[in-house]
């Protein structure tokens, strides 16, 4: 049965209303995100085997928009409020609004990226613009790979801090298997991009590598 005619207390739109989104379960709120189902189902239903699918809710939020569109019931157009809903989520727990971000050590450039990136399903490579007095000016993603492995070309890392005249960088990538550890190709592109920089004038902070709840920084780990 459509959601439409179920009893209006039973409605997860008009129980969010009513008692908060607090009190509504994932399922719940997922269909309000899906705002139809399909024949014979009704919103509830396809978020619940979207959950099932999945297995959780934050599995579901790590994935691609065309990954969701081809889960029966979902499609391009739900596919795509679902993404949206979910980067709206990761923004606000990056950012604080209104401040201006000073990034003056890994564990504050973790916590302005890390929810970012830590769930993503596939490596992302991403440049941070710092001015001189470390504050973000903004960031670029610069490359997206595989599940193993990200491409990324020097000239498309730096072209973007000449572009906004910055004073220097730092260097982010997200292992999705959620162990940070650097790889060897890891720290062979972190130096070549570090002599890239220096023939630029442009100094590099440091390089995270961030996975599920945890990050490396290469600059503490003297590679920098």
């Amino acid at each position: 049965m459509a959601v439409e005619r179920w009893p209006e207390r039973d409605r997860p739109r008009e129980r969010l209303y009513w008692n908060g989104p607090e009190a509504l379960a994932d399922a719940e709120l997922l269909a309000i995100q899906l705002g139809s189902g399909t024949r014979g189902k009704s919103a509830v239903d396809v978020a619940r085997e979207v959950l099932a699918v999945y297995g959780s809710l934050a599995e579901v939020a790590g994935r691609e928009v065309t990954e969701l569109a081809k889960v029966t019931g979902v499609g391009p157009a739900k596919a795509a409020r679902l993404v949206a809903a979910f980067e709206l989520t990761r923004r606000l727990r990056a950012r604080t609004p209104g401040a201006r971000l000073v990034l003056s050590g890994p564990a504050e450039v973790y916590a302005a990226f890390g929810p970012l990136m830590e769930d993503l399903q596939r490596e992302v490579f991403r440049v941070a613009l710092l001015d001189a007095q470390n504050g973000l000016l903004r960031d670029r993603v610069i490359s997206q790979g595989t599940l193993s492995a990200s491409l990324v070309h020097p000239r498309e890392v730096f072209k973007p801090a000449i572009l906004e005249s910055a004073a220097s960088v730092i260097l982010l990538h997200n292992h999705p298997s959620g162990d940070p550890t650097p790889s060897r190709e890891d720290i062979r592109l972190t130096r070549q991009l570090v002599e890239c920089a220096r023939l630029l004038d442009l100094r590099i902070h440091d390089h995270l590598v961030i996975g599920q709840g945890r990050f490396v920084s290469l600059a503490e780990r003297g590679i920098i």
